[in-house]
């Protein structure tokens, strides 16, 4: 008979839905059947993709929000994507991405910007819980965004914590064309400040290396307010 090895995502997967499985038998639940999670970047991908579609058709399951389903996440959690996002309180992305409790890994930050906690954050999540797919996702209009294209015109001051935040996003904008007007500006900066955070992240020695294992995918996008659409960067 052959041996088949697993891996130690389809470790934590099995053991994950197993133990989830138990918890709602012990506790008398009916137990809420769960997706089979992603096990590559390219299907965690996609399933973000389908549940913002169902988000801009107003086509929402609000699946894997119940009291059953939250009791069976405390055996554990096995979320199939990391998700780096601005703490912009318009853009909350399990429901942009129309997802439920223990799905998503959220690091949240004002300007999805690269700091010392934030890599903890993503290295535990790597490390531990085997995400396959890392995305930074900025949003348009993002304020912390336009407090750094302002700082860099000359037009603006912020107290110093903000003006520290700021200052971790203006090496990004360097590039950014001045011939065009407020709004398109602000936005392409919010994609170049996007490409930046991925940048750093993939320019770390951590990072190239599981960049260059295959242990993590990483993939920028871009929230728009009006649509409620996710356009994810090339």
């Amino acid at each position: 008979m052959a041996r088949h090895e697993l891996s130690r995502r389809e470790l934590l997967t099995g053991a994950g839905i197993l133990g989830a499985g138990l918890a709602a038998s012990r506790l008398g639940l009916a137990a809420e059947t769960p997706e089979q999670p992603p096990r590559t970047a390219e299907d965690a991908l996609a399933r973000l993709r389908a549940g913002n579609r169902r988000f801009v058709e107003g086509k929402t399951r609000h699946a894997h929000e119940s009291a059953d389903w939250r009791k069976m996440l405390t055996v554990g959690q096995h979320p199939f994507v990391t998700l780096l996002c601005c703490s912009d309180s318009r853009v909350p992305p399990e429901l942009v991405f129309d997802q439920g409790f223990g799905e998503l890994f959220v690091i949240r930050v004002a300007g999805n910007v690269i700091a010392a906690d934030v890599l903890g954050s993503i290295q535990y999540a790597v490390r531990h819980l085997a995400t396959p797919l890392l995305v930074v996702m900025g949003h348009e209009e993002c304020g912390a965004v336009t407090a750094a294209v302002e700082s860099l015109d000359g037009k603006g001051r912020e107290p110093k914590y903000i003006e520290a935040l700021v200052k971790l996003i203006e090496p990004g904008l360097a590039q950014l064309p001045r011939n065009l007007n407020k709004k398109a500006r602000i936005n392409a900066a919010v994609e170049a400040n996007v490409r930046w955070s991925m940048k750093q992240l993939a320019e770390l020695p951590e990072g190239s290396w599981a960049l260059e294992k295959k242990v993590i995918t990483l993939a920028g996008a871009v929230y728009e307010l009006g649509t409620g659409s996710v356009r994810f960067l090339r």
